[in-house]
């Protein structure tokens, strides 16, 4: 007796009006090339860098092709743009802001925060109330 597969479900429209999905779109393009123009060129030399500065330069660079793939897929991709948004904001919360505080901020650290701070654009075009719904309140994904 063979099992019959059934196709997998259709995926829904989302529910991101055209101009939500315009400015995700957006802020995917402005990652990608933000990151491809200051770190793909790096990528020659980057056996030569510091170790975690060669960790860092890879992670950049895939998460700039990531948000290529983002600029076709808006939604299927939000993770990218949520993720870019943790690592700043956490950043900048503990690295950052207690330098600053301190009075302790080098040239280094505040070209860093500065860099960081791009993540405004990011934050004001995710859809925050459907990516808590699509990843926080809906059921996780079953196997079958």
């Amino acid at each position: 007796m063979t099992a019959v597969s059934q196709p997998a479900p259709a995926m829904t429209v989302p529910e991101l009006s055209l101009l939500r999905l315009t400015a995700v779109r957006g802020a995917y393009l402005v990652m990608a090339v933000g990151l491809a123009i200051v770190k793909w060129p790096l990528l020659p030399t980057a056996s030569t860098l510091p170790l975690f500065e060669g960790v860092t330069l890879a992670l950049l660079v895939a998460m700039s092709l990531l948000a290529l793939v983002g600029v076709r897929h808006p939604v299927l991709m939000l993770p990218v743009l949520l993720f870019e948004s943790l690592w700043k904001l956490i950043w900048l919360g503990v690295v950052a802001l207690p330098r600053a505080v301190a009075g302790t901020m080098d040239d280094a650290t505040t070209q860093v925060a500065v860099n960081c701070l791009v993540v405004v654009i990011v934050l004001a075009a995710v859809p925050w109330s459907f990516a808590w719904r699509r990843f926080v309140r809906e059921p996780g994904d079953r196997w079958h």
